[in-house]
């Protein structure tokens, strides 16, 4: 019960917050025109607005707080399941080499032209994640296929792909063209439209489905690999299976909002010190914080930055990196 409770108030606060972010801006609109609008735009209602506001709140603010709440949950539970796959505290969406691929696969189709135009900046990204990740996967197959060799192999992917990036833009870009990469590369909720909400949600719904399943697995598999064996879980497919969900989710993330960096590390952290260590609670926690930390960490950025939002991963690192701190600093007390 106690667990219900916590999530239902969860789900309260980050639709709240969804709401009071909406709010906030350049352009001040209350709750009731927010409502009207969406109850329009969905068919129950036919009630006189401005076209103006319909245009900030169904075009653009709406669009951006549902695509940062998607993104903060599904990169949040992607941490979480790297923490614990690979028992590093340490790791986080990234180590996979996934946002380096993206980054890459993005800059060959912008600048290069690679796709004959019919990828567009996030079809690359999402196709340079998923030849990152592939990386990954043979280079640990070739190097015993253990944690350290996904951790390793991941850091080695990582440099390879950032390396390929910088030489792109160096070789090939003009200085217009190297400001928009690189805004993209800091993450960006800008002019994200319907479409893209519809694919972060799902690829978020499809996280949060697979690893509240996974909680008993991943509870087992906290107490190393042999004792999950001899509980009757299969380790390697488990592994290489959620290995691929985090994959997969984090690069079709990162296709529509770009590298968002600190979500995937604090956040279960964060989760942890409040739920203790049980999957079945911290899956939804962690969902929902990284939901309303993302929601929020925009919000604020549009207000101290008006008329130009921040690039959101800069505002996830200035966020997170105190708290990430404090986080160690409570931990080595407690120890």
């Amino acid at each position: 019960m106690k667990r219900w409770l916590l999530i239902a108030a969860g789900l309260v606060a980050l639709v709240v917050s969804i709401l009071v972010a909406i709010t906030l801006g350049s352009a001040d609109i209350s709750l009731v025109n927010i409502r009207d609008i969406v109850t329009n735009h969905a068919g129950l209602t036919d009630i006189p607005v401005r076209r103006s506001e319909d245009a900030i709140v169904w075009e653009d603010r709406l669009p951006r707080s549902l695509v940062g709440a998607a993104c903060g949950t599904g990169l949040s539970l992607c941490g979480l399941l790297l923490q614990s796959l690979l028992r590093n505290p340490l790791a986080d969406p990234y180590i996979l080499g996934v946002s380096s691929g993206a980054s890459t696969g993005a800059v060959a189709i912008g600048m290069l032209g690679l796709g004959g135009g019919v990828l567009g900046l996030s079809g690359g990204a999402f196709i340079g994640s998923i030849i990152a990740f592939i990386a990954v996967l043979v280079i640990a197959h070739f190097a015993r296929g253990n944690t350290a060799a996904f951790i390793l192999a991941g850091v080695a992917s990582t440099q390879l792909f950032s390396a390929l990036t910088s030489l792109m833009i160096f070789a090939f870009a003009d200085s217009d063209e190297a400001r928009g990469v690189m805004f993209w590369m800091l993450g960006s909720l800008e002019g994200v439209r319907w479409q893209q909400v519809y694919l972060a949600l799902a690829v978020a719904l499809i996280a949060v489905v697979i690893c509240w399943a996974a909680a008993r697995a991943l509870d087992v598999l906290t107490f190393g690999e042999d004792m999950a064996g001899a509980l009757g879980v299969n380790v390697t497919a488990v592994r290489i299976s959620l290995l691929t969900l985090t994959a997969l989710v984090t690069a079709g993330l990162v296709s529509v909002a770009g590298a968002i960096g600190f979500v995937g590390l604090v956040i279960p952290h964060i989760a942890r010190l409040i739920c203790g260590h049980r999957h079945a609670l911290l899956v939804p926690f962690s969902a929902v914080f990284g939901a309303i930390f993302m929601v929020w960490v925009d919000a604020l950025s549009r207000i101290f930055f008006s008329p130009t939002a921040l690039p959101i991963g800069v505002g996830t690192a200035v966020v997170g990196v105190p708290v990430f701190i404090a986080i160690l600093l409570k931990k080595k007390a407690r120890g």
